[in-house]
């Protein structure tokens, strides 16, 4: 049997679909030209699928920071966290999140996906611990499970009654149990009811691990996600979050106010392994998130576009996956159709996320907008037209047809 031999049936997926128009696996972004803005095939496009929620990858502060940083500290820092890769800039950004977050301890990694993948496996004990997971959870979190090796259990997704049948369950001799939900998760834009997870976790003596990679910054009076919006910040055990979204950069984090989690500097493999983020990637996210922290109008302009797209989609009839967020996605029954629709919002100079089987949930294709503070009242009214163009187009992404 052939190395390969495995890819056989994916490369036929994806060259079947590309045969078909244009590749939304393999855009090339020619010129970026701002926040929202992008030369893709020699055109400018507006860009409605990257997850720059508060628009920070321009932002004047944090590149001069990253420039300065560059400077004084170079390129990169040629080492792990647990060996020569912590900087006064690493520890500094630490405290920063912590006091963000409202928790006493934070633990900076190279990646939002190392961030989970990382805590994940060095909180469990492969001999007698027990994982609990949300069906819906994203790739890292199912990855952090299997390197645990601990008992890896699925719940419904978003459905307390469901974990807590399961934790119930539990045969004794598991010594510590985990949960693992998201705050909003990225493929519908849907949140989660974090105050009930939480109850249904310490009513069972479970302790509660929120990703909040896509709400980091978005939800909240402070920001703090929807752990924060929902009045429960104190109660959950671990928070986690990225740098590639709100934030504008990589890497990611984990906090909690348990004096262990500083542990996993010692037990978390991915950490002990993984060259750290460089200095002016450390830079430019403290820079954003400072920022972030003093303009809560920036939030309030996420939601104005947000809503003002969750409203003109659902006039258009469209079929959409959940209520106004700062994701927006539009469901269609087949990949071939959702590639084709992809493939008419680019020519009409609009970029967004098309996501297909077996990466999405329930099986679904659809496309996803991803919604900043940056789009212009231009970018948001050509986002209107594109999809009113669209849903004329195709009636499969309506609801009247799905009825």
């Amino acid at each position: 049997m052939s190395l390969f031999e495995k890819f056989e049936k994916t490369a036929a997926l994806y060259n079947g679909l590309s045969e078909m128009g244009k590749n939304p696996f393999a855009v090339v972004m020619e010129e970026v030209l701002g926040p929202t803005r992008a030369l893709i095939k020699g055109r400018e496009t507006v860009l409605a699928g990257t997850h720059n929620y508060l628009g920070q990858t321009f932002e004047p502060k944090a590149i001069a920071a990253a420039k300065r940083a560059l400077d004084e500290e170079g390129t990169g820092t040629t080492g792990s966290r647990f060996a020569n890769g912590t900087f006064a800039g690493h520890k500094s950004l630490e405290r920063a999140l912590a006091d963000f977050l409202g928790m006493k301890y934070c633990v900076v990694f190279s990646t939002g996906f190392v961030a989970n993948l990382g805590a994940i496996a060095g909180l469990l004990d492969p001999a007698e611990d027990v994982v609990l997971i949300d069906a819906d959870c994203h790739a890292c979190i199912y990855d952090g499970c299997q390197l645990s090796g601990a008992e890896t259990i699925r719940f419904r997704h978003n459905d307390p009654e469901s974990l807590d049948k399961r934790l119930g369950r539990l045969d004794p001799k598991y010594k510590g149990k985990l949960v693992c939900i998201e705050g909003m998760y990225s493929m519908y834009g849907d949140i989660a009811p974090v105050k009930e997870f939480v109850e249904v976790a310490h009513r069972h003596g479970a302790y509660l691990l929120v990703d909040e990679a896509h709400s980091f910054g978005v939800y909240g009076e402070k920001g703090r996600g929807v752990a924060e919006a929902e009045g429960v910040m104190d109660k959950i055990d671990f928070y986690s979050g990225t740098f590639s979204k709100a934030l504008a950069a990589i890497g990611g984090f984990v906090a909690s106010n348990h004096p262990q989690a500083e542990y996993l500097r010692f037990s978390s493999r991915p950490y002990k392994f993984t060259a750290s983020p460089s200095p002016a990637t450390i830079a430019s996210a403290h820079a954003a998130l400072d920022n972030i922290a003093a303009t809560p109008a920036l939030r309030a302009k996420l939601w104005d576009n947000a809503n003002r797209l969750h409203a003109a989609l659902t006039q258009y009839g469209l079929r959409l996956a959940a209520p106004p967020a700062p994701v927006i996605s539009v469901l269609l029954p087949t990949k071939e159709e959702a590639f084709a629709a992809w493939n008419f919002l680019i020519d009409q100079g609009v970029y967004v996320n098309m996501a297909i089987p077996p990466g999405t949930p329930g099986k679904e294709s659809l496309l996803r907008l991803a919604v900043s503070s940056a789009h212009t009242n231009d970018d948001i009214d050509r986002l209107v037209a594109a999809y009113g163009a669209m849903a004329e187009a195709f009636p499969s992404a309506r609801v009247a047809y799905a009825s």
